[in-house]
């Protein structure tokens, strides 16, 4: 992604060019692995008090909590934003908490400045909503799953607005909640810690439920927020004479396979080899102006751009296909690489219909211009709600202080995937 140190200008960036410049020589710059720790943003350092109101059932109502933020010995770019607005946005995580507050104190230090860095706010609510609910679950004698289960947003609650301004809009916790649970079988837990207390092993058992907001974002929800920016991506999907298709994106890729799931995308759309679409990113000659590779975006905002200009280009298909066929436009459908007459034996291979858009002797010249580009920008109407549960069981030698991962088991909930080998 574009977090962390690739993300921001470096002082050291800047003078490296302007000193190239000034002696007319190449330069290179190599920092130490030491330097990079003394120098480079940080992710986080927060001290944070939270209080809950629960009932004696185990139902929590509502929740306060208290951030002293580190901020470092000068303000990077997004660091007030962390502890704040990003931090919030998933305060409540995946529970039903109707009333909820968030109070965050800045404070500067000698310390190198924080930034977005893995994850970036959300884990540190992950971190506290999970460390309250196995504090709480056991001032109230119940099983930390079950207090889980029991304040879990319920599966026919959504869309749901959260306290936090957020509305998410579909969510399955107690599935992931019950297979990971039922992986690591975590109902026979305590015959297995009764037996490791035999061999003078202690044996514990923990696990942590998240939401993540990925898909970064409504420009509108960013706007009222604070933020003034555009978060909209573009993608610009050309098709030659040939069939062939060129797909220009502004989403950068750099190591997370967009070549690869964003020509799927495509080829699944237009029913063509996935060989005859090429991607192209990088280029700022070449390409439409786009917001980049960061916040979980790509996929979820570029790949939804590429594929509504992909609509277009099918839209546009149906016409030269119907005019072509001399049928009505309504009547022409498009699957599987093919436009067809509903209800007759008639079609146009794309390809076909690619070439007679550059070759228009025969041609709906009085309804469209020759070609097959299509441009669009797409604008999230909301960030996306990636879920799930990890559970971990560990074993400690009180003798040595070893501790010993004995198991780990989760189950994540990312939606539709697109590739699954690349999302493993």
């Amino acid at each position: 992604g574009g977090f962390g140190s690739k993300i921001f200008l470096h002082p050291e960036q800047l003078i490296i060019a302007w000193a190239a410049r000034r002696l007319g020589r190449r330069i290179r710059w190599q920092q130490a692995r030491s330097d990079s720790f003394v120098s480079d943003l940080h992710g986080r350092d927060n001290r944070t008090k939270a209080r809950a109101v629960i009932d004696k059932a185990g139902k929590v109502h509502a929740l306060a909590v208290t951030v002293h933020a580190n901020m470092g010995s000068w303000l990077s770019n997004f660091s007030t934003y962390i502890p704040t607005l990003s931090g919030s946005r998933t305060l409540t995580t995946n529970y039903a908490i109707p009333v909820a507050s968030l109070r965050v104190l800045g404070i500067m230090t000698n310390t190198p400045p924080v930034d977005a860095y893995r994850g970036a706010g959300r884990p540190e609510a992950t971190y506290l909503l999970e460390r309250m609910m196995d504090t709480a679950a056991r001032e109230v004698g119940m099983d930390p799953a079950e207090f889980r289960r029991i304040n879990f947003i319920p599966k026919d609650a959504f869309p749901y607005q959260t306290a936090v301004a957020l509305q998410y809009d579909i969510g399955d916790y107690e599935t992931c909640l019950d297979k990971a649970l039922e992986m690591i079988d975590y109902k026979g837990f305590e015959g297995r810690r009764d037996e490791a207390a035999k061999r003078g092993k202690y044996r514990g058992i923990g696990l942590s439920s998240y939401i993540e907001a990925c898909g970064i974002a409504p420009s509108a929800v960013v706007g009222a927020l604070g933020g003034r920016v555009g978060l909209y991506e573009t993608a610009t999907v050309r098709v030659d004479p040939t069939g062939t298709v060129n797909v220009f994106t502004g989403t950068h890729s750099h190591g997370q396979g967009h070549d690869t799931t964003f020509a799927q995308i495509v080829a699944d759309k237009l029913g063509i080899p996935i060989g005859n679409v090429e991607i192209i990113h990088g280029d700022t000659d070449r390409i439409p102006f786009g917001m980049g590779s960061y916040g979980s975006r790509s996929l979820a905002v570029g790949g939804t751009a590429i594929s509504k200009a992909v609509d277009k280009v099918i839209e546009k298909g149906k016409i030269i296909a119907a005019h072509l066929m001399e049928a009505a436009d309504a009547d022409v459908e498009f699957a599987e690489g093919k436009f067809t007459v509903a209800g007759t034996d008639n079609e146009k291979a794309f390809g076909e219909i690619a070439l007679a858009a550059y070759v228009p002797y025969n041609y709906p010249h009085d309804r469209l211009e020759p070609g097959l580009e299509e441009t669009s920008f797409y604008d999230p109407l909301n960030f996306t709600y990636p879920s799930g549960t990890h559970t971990a069981e560990v074993e400690i030698d009180p003798a040595t202080g070893v501790v010993d991962v004995v198991d780990w088991a989760c189950c994540d909930d990312f939606g539709n995937l697109i590739n699954p080998m690349i999302v493993e």
